[in-house]
């Protein structure tokens, strides 16, 4: 079996669509649904079981997991950069991790785990996944520290050879309308586009970066899906790595590319950025991608309207937009 983490959520869920793509349904998607509507990510899904992340985990814990286990791909996590509840996140993000890690590692079952660019905080270190740098991170929100607490148990306890660990960038995609404020800012553009004509963005606080001008790694979730596949099936690709294109694009750029998809002239407002998060706000990222291609990764990454467009004319604008 393979276990999903976060299987009903935008990544995890996207995961088990690939799997099935590849004539796979021997999946245990492991989450908490609660009363959101991610169930709906899992409608079209081949899977042999459903298990509540609590009861995995204390499977795990007590040693009496009832099924083989080929791989954990623990995309689970709460991913929200708001997020106040230091503690929750302790729990549900770090040492949840860590205890699915060392049952993995004990039982030599292959681990992918999701990290996050969010660990990068200001960009001050830059953007390198090697893991010197990965040790000088200082994340500026607790979801990032979450993230970062497990890669620096990677690295004290040098278990990086046995695990594989994704630093996301900024995903987009299919999959994610469950997220309410953490959806991508093309769903976000979508919507505002179709009810007002036009799309509010923040204005830039530093000088160095136009209105509009902030600029992001933005990365499709059907390539990070690809990635993932292909580290299942490359036991020997292990380490931190960053998952991005590579190169930073201006949120301008992305709101164009919406506009474009619908076919209409871009329209943007310019508004103030709220005060509660201009000291979190990260003004660029771009993920340096040798690490994973020197590991032999071959994904190539579509470009920014490419994506858009997919997204946008093949899911968004369709009756059915699930993937």
């Amino acid at each position: 079996m393979i276990v999903v983490t976060g299987g009903a959520g935008f990544i995890g869920s996207a995961f088990v669509a690939k799997l099935n793509a590849e004539k796979i349904d021997d999946i245990i998607v492991v989450d908490e649904l609660g009363t959101n509507e991610k169930w709906r990510n899992l409608v079209k899904r081949r899977y042999a079981d459903y298990l509540h992340k609590d009861a995995f985990l204390r499977m795990i814990e007590a040693e009496r997991v009832p099924f083989p286990v080929e791989a954990i791909v623990h995309m689970g996590a709460c991913s929200s950069t708001t997020e106040r509840d230091a503690d929750y996140l302790m729990e549900n993000n770090f040492h949840y991790t860590c205890r699915l890690a060392d049952w993995a590692i004990g039982h030599k079952v292959r681990f992918i785990y999701a990290g996050s660019a969010a660990t990068y905080g200001d960009g001050a270190q830059g953007f390198s996944d090697d893991d010197e740098t990965s040790r000088l991170l200082r994340p500026i929100n607790m979801y990032g520290y979450s993230k970062q607490l497990f890669d620096l148990k990677v690295l004290r306890e040098r278990i990086a050879d046995r695990v594989a660990g994704i630093k996301f960038f900024n995903v987009f995609g299919p999959n994610e309308y469950h997220k309410d404020d953490m959806t991508s800012v093309i769903f976000k553009a979508f919507h505002q586009i179709r009810e007002t004509g036009r799309v509010r963005l923040f204005k830039s606080c530093k000088p160095e970066y136009p209105d509009g001008g902030q600029k992001r790694d933005f990365i499709y979730v059907k390539d990070c899906v690809d990635v993932l596949w292909w580290l299942l099936n490359h036991k020997e690709a292990n380490g931190i790595f960053n998952l991005g294109t590579g190169k930073a694009r201006t949120w301008n750029d992305l709101i164009g590319a919406v506009f474009a998809a619908l076919g209409r002239p871009p329209q943007i407002e310019y508004i103030e950025m709220p005060e509660a998060i201009r000291g979190q706000y990260q003004y660029f990222t771009e993920a340096k991608m040798e690490k994973l291609r020197a590991a032999g990764c071959p994904t190539a990454f579509r470009q920014l309207e490419e994506a858009t467009a997919d997204y946008v004319q093949g899911h968004l604008l369709s009756a059915d937009p699930y993937l």
